[in-house]
């Protein structure tokens, strides 16, 4: 239930979305309320252009992007690596036979590089399928099993965790996977802005891993000014998202804090 809930949800709340809905219901009032209804849908389209344009996307994904520190390899040996899904188009992966990548796909680059500098490590691709109507669907873990060899992975070199549809579950089903024995140490790789989520849900199932945050959307104090609003909103929904996601994962006990930290 909380899958699907958060799939409909999230198309109500995302703030492109919502926003353009308000301005088809100022629309809608103006007919009956003229100043009221064009007030609203005026309101409502600058601040879409605003949220497009302007650096507040930027200042919405600081706290996330930079809450864990970059991974600095300090010599200590790697017992295995967790690569979270996310980064993958199934459905076009499919249909064109070839591996296609998302804005998230550093998470995969990642993946062919820490198997080549970690030889001995246990590779583990978390991601099943995350539609709401799983009939038919590919998981990702079966599209990074048939593309492995383009990262310059062996396809038997990786441990497929394929049933999971969200952060949650791809903590507690890869903790059950492997096993990780105390003392190990394991990196996470995941998107920067997603690494706070994904560390308290991996903190949650008892499996202890390291950051390795990847696909970094802001420079080091850069407020970035966007060439078109799509860009901009497009950054803004996901960092939204994921401080929704935050809040909707402590009140359902998936973590142990709002804000999980270092």
């Amino acid at each position: 239930m909380f899958f699907v809930l958060s799939k409909v949800l999230w198309f109500l709340t995302a703030p492109s979305n919502l926003l353009l809905l308000l301005v088809v219901a100022g629309a809608g009032l103006s007919l009956r309320w003229r100043r009221l209804g064009a007030g609203l849908a005026a309101l409502c389209g600058l601040v879409l252009l605003a949220g497009g344009v302007s650096p507040l996307a930027s200042l919405v994904f600081g706290p996330l992007e930079n809450r864990f520190p970059d991974f600095r390899n300090d010599g200590a040996p790697v017992a295995g690596i967790v690569v979270l899904g996310g980064a993958i188009e199934t459905g076009l992966s499919a249909a064109r036979g070839q591996l296609v990548v998302n804005d998230a796909g550093e998470r995969m680059i990642a993946l062919g590089d820490l198997a080549r500098r970690y030889p001995a490590a246990t590779v583990v691709f978390a991601g099943g399928s995350g539609r709401l109507t799983g009939d038919g669907a590919v998981s990702e873990s079966a599209i990074t099993r048939r593309h492995a060899a383009s990262l310059g992975v062996p396809p038997e070199r990786i441990t497929y965790e394929d049933r999971s549809r969200n952060t949650h579950e791809n903590a507690t089903f890869s903790a059950e996977l492997v096993k990780p024995k105390p003392g190990e140490r394991w990196l996470l790789v995941t998107s920067a802005w997603h690494m706070p989520r994904a560390i308290g849900c991996f903190r949650r199932a008892g499996f202890t891993v390291t950051a390795y945050p990847v696909d970094y959307r802001t420079g080091p104090g850069a407020l970035a000014i966007h060439a078109t609003a799509g860009d901009g909103l497009f950054e803004l929904d996901i960092a939204v998202r994921e401080w929704l996601g935050l809040a909707a994962y402590r009140a359902s006990g998936y973590t142990e804090s709002v804000f999980p930290g270092p």
